[in-house]
């Protein structure tokens, strides 16, 4: 199954890379609110740069995992019990924002709420700095149909981000989507160069920028690509960004901000897009945080077993 071939989205129901498999008996048995399914996603997974002096290097490969199914047969392997049953930190499978991202929307999927990833840059991890990240967005229940916005990997407030549960939007918010980013630093109203994966590294500025717009639009779109995978239309850091990538992605920044305010239109036009010119096709570049002076990989696009 290729995901670039995908039906339209429907955030209530799996996509390739959230499917769980024979394992969907352990999303069945997580309540799906966000305390519940943010302490899951906690639980079996550990991100790999935070307690990267702790975990086991034998794990490191879990980071490449992409599919859900892949991400649970691993746990399950480890320890074979719920979701719920408390894992030690350097057994947890090794990932990031974008797995647990993936796995609280798997829970929720699987039991009829609509849920998917959004990708964008927090405020609230470094007051200095503007970490690339991913949060969730669900319809719960009980919020009038509007795409609540929460973060599993935080427990309660964290620096600016008074609540993790259910957080701002907006450009200014404590989690501007890449989108919003964009038109900020088009409008010369943002620095590009405290946006990207930490202080202490050079990869960060308009070109990761741009790389984002596409990757939350592509998660936005059923293709939950890992934040090291590359394809299309993605700008390079070697020198300035070419005129027409900077016009397409001025573009759909537009238009995903549009779509965000409830446009149907924009949506549209979007998707539009999304199918005929920025999706990825059955294979991607995928590089390796772990050892990033190393050529790509050339990865496919298909669940297949380890």
């Amino acid at each position: 199954m290729n995901t670039h071939q995908k039906a339209a989205f429907r955030a209530d129901q799996h996509t390739a890379y959230s499917d769980p498999g024979p394992w969907g008996h352990l999303l069945a048995a997580i309540d799906p609110d966000v305390e519940s399914v943010s302490a899951a996603a906690r639980n079996v997974i550990v991100h790999y740069r935070e307690a990267m002096a702790d975990l086991p290097t034998h794990t490191r490969e879990d980071i490449h995992g992409r599919w859900l199914v892949r991400i649970l047969a691993r746990d399950q392997a480890r320890h074979g019990v719920g979701l719920a049953e408390h894992r030690e930190l350097t057994q947890r499978v090794q990932g990031c924002c974008r797995d647990h991202t993936l796995l609280a929307c798997a829970v929720l999927r699987h039991q009829g709420v609509a849920a998917r990833g959004r990708v964008g840059f927090a405020r609230y991890l470094n007051p200095d700095f503007c970490h690339d990240h991913v949060v969730v967005e669900a319809r719960l229940p009980d919020a009038g149909g509007r795409w609540v916005r929460f973060d599993p990997e935080l427990t309660g407030p964290h620096g600016s981000l008074e609540t993790p549960t259910d957080m701002p939007v907006g450009p200014e918010s404590p989690f501007p989507t890449a989108a919003e980013v964009w038109r900020g630093w088009r409008a010369g109203d943002l620095d590009a160069q405290v946006f990207g994966v930490s202080p202490d590294s050079p990869v960060r500025g308009p070109w990761f920028i741009q790389n984002y717009v596409l990757r939350d639009v592509a998660h936005r779109h059923r293709d939950e690509l890992l934040l090291w995978d590359f394809w299309g239309e993605m700008a390079t850091p070697d020198g300035p960004l070419p005129a027409e990538l900077v016009a397409l992605t001025d573009r759909v920044a537009a238009l995903t901000v549009g779509a965000d305010a409830g446009d149907p239109a924009a949506e549209a036009e979007l998707t539009a897009l999304y199918t005929s010119r920025l999706r990825p096709g059955p294979m991607v570049l995928r590089l390796d945080p772990f050892a990033p002076q190393a050529p790509p990989v050339r990865e496919a696009l298909d669940p297949t077993p380890d």
